[in-house]
């Protein structure tokens, strides 16, 4: 018998290291060459890792969670013949960071160690003015020990409120659970729910938890709000659907928000760039790659559309379709999740009047969209019914000025509130 050792493998260009987010199998399990043993999931995307060979496994390197460097070892598995490793007691270091990467040290957050002034530590109930006959003259604390005031805590009880059998009216543990049993909880009137359930962040949300925290750390956001008059732009669209729909598909107002973006950035180009912070280089890109901020199951994804400066409507509407149910089932690629220049996101009818969306690391801007509703707009003459929506757009400041940001806005505001122009091709 041998044993046979597996590492992780190089998953991606550039890829250092990999989150294992889950274990197809345990210790003592037979395994088949060509199994699925686990999967690991990089800034990219989740990859499956296989096994080359057949036989049980003795050893797990990690655990869901863990952050593994490539070329680390994975698991151990005892195969018959020779393996591939002399038996020796397996790597002890395994585990690189819990951190993302390219983020220093000092910008981490500290793990919090759970103990008594932390995870599950309760806040004292504030000791409400309640008449009891059995309080201390002259309004001190009533008598109990520590353990006795800590139920009480627990419980949601005013000590205040409990009459005390022991000596010198102290209260003990059972003073407080036959003045509970009697239904005499004068602070909440019933049992108080003092779970903690501990939910460790692993995969998509923990991946999401520190994209957010890079961008919000690195990058001095600018927010611009503008109203939009979306009414021309809604008849537009429906005119659209009602005429081409059947061949074409359906027109939401993304893909008109997609085709705005390309025009407006045509005319600022430094908006349509990634910032490399660490060589202090902006990148200006040709090609107009858009992320689509899309809600799965599983948190937040960015899909990208490339090269929207080349789509029509339908053809970015049809792509956005494509790419979303990708995300939903699981299947989206690396290629499909990478390589956006700037980004769009949307709540759709659950957005709000305003928002301060967070732009997508490295890029330098990302484009809004809250809810449409009708307002009553002053037309010069008179107040008339309009289909408003406001947009949010941030915008990095080291990179894009305030000029410059209100200027792109305002391209926006003009384009989506004349939808003719949007459908001038070239």
């Amino acid at each position: 018998m041998g044993i046979f050792s597996i590492r992780l493998p190089d998953v991606g260009e550039g890829v250092a290291e990999a989150e294992l987010v889950e274990w197809n199998v345990k210790v003592g399990d037979t395994v088949l060459e060509d199994d699925m043993v686990g999967a690991v999931m990089t800034d990219k995307a989740a990859v499956e890792i296989p096994t080359s060979v057949t036989g049980k496994v003795i050893w797990l390197g990690g655990e869901v969670g863990d952050v593994i460097a490539v070329g680390a070892e994975l698991l151990r598995v005892e195969v018959e013949g020779d393996g591939n490793t002399d038996g020796a007691e397996p790597e002890p270091k395994r585990v690189v960071s819990k951190e993302p990467q390219n983020i220093e040290p000092s910008d981490t957050v500290p793990e919090v160690t759970p103990d008594s002034s932390s995870i599950g530590a309760k806040a004292p109930v504030t000791e409400l003015p309640v008449h009891n006959t059995n309080q201390s003259i002259g309004g001190s604390k009533p008598l109990a020990a520590p353990s006795v005031r800590k139920a009480a805590r627990d419980r949601g009880i005013d000590l205040r409120s409990v009459n005390g059998s022991g000596p010198a009216g102290r209260i003990t543990h059972d003073d407080l659970q036959s003045h509970h049993q009697n239904g005499q909880n004068s602070t909440y009137g019933k049992q108080p729910n003092t779970s903690v359930e501990e939910v460790k962040m692993v995969g998509l949300r923990r991946l999401i938890a520190n994209k957010m925290s890079q961008s919000k750390k690195h990058i001095p956001h600018i927010t611009i709000v503008e109203e939009i008059d979306v009414t021309s732009l809604e008849q537009t669209r429906e005119e659209l659907n009602t005429s081409y729909e059947a061949d074409r598909g359906k027109l939401t107002v993304l893909p008109f928000m997609m085709k705005a973006v390309v025009e407006a950035v045509r005319l600022q180009p430094v908006i349509n760039s990634l910032f490399d912070d660490n060589a202090d280089v902006v990148r200006q890109y040709g090609g107009v790659h858009i992320g689509i901020a899309t809600q799965t199951d599983n948190g937040l994804m960015v899909p990208v559309v490339r090269h929207c400066e080349v789509r029509n409507l339908w053809e970015s509407a049809n792509e956005v379709g494509r790419l979303a149910s990708a995300c939903r089932d699981g299947t989206a690629g690396r290629d499909e999740l990478s390589g956006s220049t700037i980004t769009i996101t949307s709540l759709g009818p659950l957005g709000a009047i305003a928002t301060t969306p967070i732009i997508n690391h490295p890029e330098v801007a990302i484009v809004g969209i809250n809810k449409m509703v009708i307002r009553p707009f002053w037309d010069g003459q008179q107040f008339v019914p309009r289909k408003m929506m406001n947009i949010s757009c941030s915008f990095d400041h080291r990179v894009v000025d305030g000029w410059d940001a209100a200027v792109m806005v305002q391209k926006l505001k003009t384009l989506l509130e004349q939808p003719a122009m949007l459908l001038v091709e070239g």
